[in-house]
């Protein structure tokens, strides 16, 4: 009974419109009451949640990202992913691809992503002559890439949520090569349907201009080393390499590129704050639901439930995808992160797989969610950039969920896409 009023508070809340870190608090709350346990004991779970010195690399990642998009950083990797691959048939599409996957190694945030490039290449698509749902659905799929290629806040949530044994530099090790497969298989996608509608190719600019370009993207570029390199490296901890990344960034954009003016830096503050403190009141408030989710005794009684319909790993993992794929569509990445591992982590571990990799495949499903309706954050954003309505746009984005699926699947079945690069380098 109690775990029943747990999820169904929560779920009545969400349905009408209760912030989602606050449907959690309330129904947590609730039931410890139910219970009888100490309301001190749920106030602790809240506190401990965010007393996690890891979690301070999360507004620091965000702040970087916010200068990256105020500071001129977006349209310098723009010009570089143009001139490198733009003379492709219907190249502003791979552009875009390649753009997301350049600044999502940087911002870490596939809604920065969206934020910083959709601006700038939607319009510019359009010019070009590409339809403008084509455009849109380029943009908001390729968004993707800044939750699996490091650095990434999303992985620093997902090792908090798996109890903070999860080396964070694995972590983004692990995200590269999936994420890469990801832009390959949706680059494709964007290749496949520009031949379909007869888009034309950008004429190569020569290896000078190239140069050029990928010269003035260098500084900005750069900032991934410092935050990844710094990690890997062990010169850093995560959270120090955060916030080395945001003072690096705050220097390029200020110094360098001389695009932050004051209004644009008050911007970033702003932003950087709201986001921030939106994140955080998630993960105070979901550490007191996920004690409660272990109070019942959930993951038990999942891989309970999942191994009595089948014994099979292809089955079992299917249908775990399928879950994560459902319940990304209508909520929340970074609280179904910090619900979700402590349920199915323990399922997948069961089954012989490496967390990290479990990572890898949460991310990918629960990003799909960002990008299809009711609650998809990237498509909403993507199409009020783009100005087309959300129904036109999710009639023809089929062929980028395909490829992101591909991917997906790849991911699940075949360890080595997430292992290699975290095994190699702790060899």
């Amino acid at each position: 009974m109690g775990l029943l009023l747990l999820l169904a508070l929560f779920g009545a809340g969400v349905v009408i419109g209760v912030p989602v870190a606050f449907a959690l608090g309330i129904a947590a709350f609730a039931a410890f009451w139910y219970e009888g346990l100490p309301i001190l004991v749920a106030t602790q779970r809240i506190i401990s949640g965010v007393s996690i010195f890891s979690l301070l690399a999360i507004p620091f990642f965000i702040f970087a990202g916010e200068l990256m998009f105020h500071g001129g950083i977006a349209i310098r990797l723009v010009r570089f992913a143009s001139s490198a691959v733009g003379s492709i048939r219907g190249g502003l599409g791979i552009v875009n691809v390649f753009s997301s996957m350049l600044f999502g190694g940087i911002s870490g945030s596939a809604v920065a992503d969206i934020s910083a490039l959709g601006s700038i290449l939607i319009p510019v698509m359009k010019e070009k002559g590409y339809d403008d749902d084509y455009s849109v659905n380029v943009t908001v799929t390729s968004s993707l890439a800044g939750i699996l290629i490091p650095p990434s806040h999303n992985m620093i949530l997902f090792a908090v949520a798996a109890g903070g044994g999860i080396s964070i530099s694995s972590l983004f090790l692990a995200g590269v090569v999936p994420g890469v497969l990801m832009c390959l298989c949706l680059a494709g996608a964007a290749y496949i349907v520009a031949i379909r509608r007869g888009y034309t190719a950008e004429v190569f600019p020569g290896f000078r201009a190239l140069g050029w370009h990928f010269l003035a993207a260098l500084p900005g570029l750069f900032t991934a080393v410092i935050i990844v390199g710094g990690v890997l490296s062990g010169i850093f901890t995560v959270t120090e390499s955060g916030a080395f990344g945001a003072i690096y960034a705050l220097l390029v954009t200020l110094l360098v590129y001389r695009a932050l003016n004051w209004e644009n830096f008050r911007l970033a503050v702003v932003r950087s704050v709201r986001t921030t403190s939106m994140v955080l009141v998630l993960v105070a408030c979901a550490a007191a639901f996920a004690y409660m989710l272990t109070y019942y005794k959930v993951p038990t009684r999942m891989i309970e439930f999942l191994l009595g319909i089948s014994e099979n790993p292809v089955a079992i993992l299917l249908m775990i995808n399928g879950m994560l794929l459902v319940l990304g569509m209508i909520m929340d990445m970074a609280a179904l992160i910090l619900i979700c591992t402590p349920i199915f982590l323990p399922v997948t571990a069961q089954l012989g797989m490496s967390p990290l990799q479990f990572g890898m495949i949460l991310m990918m499903n629960l990003g799909l969610g960002l990008c299809t309706p009711p609650v998809g954050a990237c498509l909403f954003v993507g199409c009020a950039i783009g100005k087309v309505p959300i129904e036109k746009a999710v009639k023809t984005i089929w062929p980028f969920y395909l490829a992101i699926l591909v991917a997906l699947i790849l991911t699940t079945f075949v360890p080595a896409i997430s292992l290699t690069l975290p095994l190699w380098l702790a060899g």
